[in-house]
């Protein structure tokens, strides 16, 4: 059966079932504009000729119709073979393939960056031929569009840089922003990754040029959850650099100034979130690689207000708590004995934080949600940073950080001290997890993967879940040659399954915030919940960790395949749509009344958010004069 016809049936079923609770009839539906109906539907466009072709959201490129060349004035514009959009494909890979190698660099992939140049080209020239290179490939460009490469753009971005892409609120622009994003050309804006360029993964302040990471996070967006490629912007707020090789480098696209601080950078921050939400009220902001000093204030600042949420806070504490689930599961328990893991986390930044609460609620709810059981949560958690062991001892502790000091009479038992090493927490608390959130690569050496070898767990897991490659905490080949063969391991970066010998596999699991994000946000699109909620996050990492088999599980595989990350995504979507009718925060998605979103059953749930999903098809194009 074609993908047409499947999607034509996903479409009648749906329609029967709403029939069926009497809401609407099916003309309403058909009216709703499901992406299904939408990609067959033509586009009106306002422009032809050589326009049409150098505008990346409708060019085709060969593709076009003779029909089209000459509706559209394109005869003679083109070569006079019309391809197939497998032609185009085709063609595309065996250029990638032949030009990729004109270039080496990059740490792990020596042609990273050169494939990221040629797909960049790509997106400039014919969006939707993109996306269909990115989701058929999508394991292999990943990395590409994403981590670690992404990072590599982000260092080099003011030399890459060639045509615009997303917009530039900066600290000079204050009082001019509810102006400048009306200078956006799209009435609708349903997803926004902001970032203000200080934290980029493990790489520090890059200032200006963090804006490929949130390129990078609306491509996944794109490719993975299917939110339409107009309806995305990519932000950078720049209040400056404390970089000092930027500051002084002549070619450096950004301000040439010291960051702001304070009251002046949440002013700055204020001004642009009004701003957007100004235009765009049903729009989901996505903050991404702020550093720790900012990161938890803007998200307690916003998060009740808005529809906004923090990926590295609360997307990296949902990949991970979904992982450490699974990490029960291949013990071969049930996940509800999660609270009685012993994790020791080496990290305490705003990804580690982040896990940490996310953690703790986890196995308070496990436990019986209740104040004594929330309490009860901290004791299973040693946090040790760049000074050690987190004690009560410590001076001018973290404030984000003290749920989580071990008590002085804790710690004296078990032979420890205030700023006991993390070699010395392992080898006294003999964990079940280590878990790596420090950005400092090689952390787990030899000394602390030999002191996990005595921990008392059946399957013991460690989880290096720094990016990019290079501050991973170790490899998965250091972590099973030392330890053993029996551990799980999972990273945040890329790395390759490790032969064991007689036919037996380390699986590397990557457990990447893609798994997560972009399901969490069409959710929260396509149930028009107010805020995102504890609640829903917590849904999208419990339909995580139940994603794989039993069989998979006890293998040691507990995250799946990139290439399955669009059902992945439906699936994660249904679940938080669920919470949110459930906790009574959707308003409805267009003219979906959530009271409807509650009567559909898993199977319609799963059925309303594909047909939500956009495809990277080619419309028909009819021009009108404005």
């Amino acid at each position: 059966m074609s993908s047409m016809n499947r999607q034509l049936r996903l479409s009648s079923y749906l329609i029967k079932r709403l029939q069926q609770h009497n809401t609407i009839t099916a003309n309403e539906i058909a009216s709703r504009s499901f992406t299904t109906s939408e990609c067959h539907r033509p586009t009106i466009v306002h422009k032809r000729s050589i326009d049409i072709l150098h505008d990346p959201w409708f060019n085709k490129g060969t593709a076009f119709s003779m029909t089209e060349r000459d509706r559209l004035d394109l005869r003679g514009l083109l070569p006079p073979n019309v391809m197939s959009n497998e032609q185009q494909i085709d063609r595309f890979m065996a250029d990638l393939k032949r030009l990729e190698v004109n270039a080496r660099d990059g740490p792990s992939d020596p042609y990273a960056l050169a494939k990221w140049r040629i797909l960049n080209r790509l997106h400039d020239r014919n969006e939707t031929m993109y996306y269909k290179v990115l989701i058929a490939n999508i394991e292999e460009y990943a990395p590409i569009v994403y981590t670690p490469t992404v990072g590599l753009v982000c260092q080099n971005y003011s030399g890459l840089f060639r045509r615009p892409r997303g917009m530039y609120f900066s600290a000079a622009d204050r009082g001019e922003m509810m102006s400048m994003v009306y200078n956006w050309p799209a009435d609708q804006v349903d997803m926004i990754v902001v970032t203000d360029g200080s934290r980029i993964l493990g790489l520090g302040d890059l200032g200006v040029q963090g804006i490929g990471i949130s390129i990078g996070k609306l491509d996944l967006y794109v490719a993975a959850a299917g939110i339409n490629p107009q309806r995305v912007l990519p932000v950078m707020i720049d209040v400056g650099t404390n970089n000092e090789k930027l500051l002084k480098d002549p070619l450096y696209l950004g301000l040439q100034e010291h960051r702001l601080d304070g009251d002046e950078y949440i002013e700055v921050v204020d001004e642009f979130m009004e701003a957007v939400f100004t235009r765009w009220p049903h729009v989901i902001v996505q903050f991404e690689d702020f550093q720790s000093k900012w990161a938890f204030k803007l998200l307690q600042r916003y998060r009740d207000t808005y529809r906004m949420f923090n990926d590295d806070v609360q997307g990296t504490a949902g990949v991970a708590i979904a992982g450490l689930l699974g990490a029960v599961r291949a013990q071969g328990k049930a996940m509800i004995n999660f609270p009685k893991q012993k994790i020791v986390v080496a990290g305490a930044g705003s990804a580690g934080i982040g896990v940490l609460n996310a953690a703790r609620k986890t196995m308070a709810r496990m436990s019986g949600n209740n104040e004594l059981a929330y309490e009860g949560a901290r004791s299973q958690f040693w946090v040790v940073d760049a000074k050690g062991l987190i004690t009560e001892e410590r001076e001018d502790i973290d404030p984000d950080a003290k749920p989580f000091a071990r008590k002085s009479n804790e710690v004296g038992r078990q032979g420890l001290k205030e700023g006991a090493s993390l070699a010395e927490v392992v080898r006294e608390v003999k964990p079940d997890v280590l878990l790596g959130l420090s950005a400092v690569g090689g952390l787990f050496n030899k000394e602390v993967l030999e002191a996990f070898k005595n921990s008392t767990s059946t399957r013991p897991a460690i989880f290096a879940m720094s990016n990019p490659t290079k501050n991973a905490e170790c490899t998965p080949e250091e972590a099973f040659t030392i330890v053993g063969d029996n551990i799980l391991f999972a990273s945040g970066s890329p790395f390759g399954n490790v032969d064991l010998g007689n036919g037996h596999i380390g699986h590397c699991n990557q457990g990447n915030n893609m798994y997560l994000f972009p399901g969490i946000g069409l959710g929260t699109l396509l149930s028009g919940a107010r805020v995102v909620s504890d609640g829903m996050l917590q849904a999208a990492a419990e339909c995580l960790a139940a994603y794989m088999t039993e069989e998979e599980v006890l293998k040691g595989i507990i995250f799946p395949s990139i290439s399955s990350i669009r059902e992945i995504t439906k699936e994660v979507a249904a679940a938080v749509i669920k919470e949110a009718v459930e906790e009574d925060l959707a308003e409805g998605y267009r003219d979906m009344d959530p009271r409807e979103l509650g009567k559909l059953n898993k199977e319609e749930l799963a059925a309303y958010v594909k047909n939500n999903m956009w495809n990277p098809d080619y419309p028909t194009l009819v021009y009108r004069q404005e």
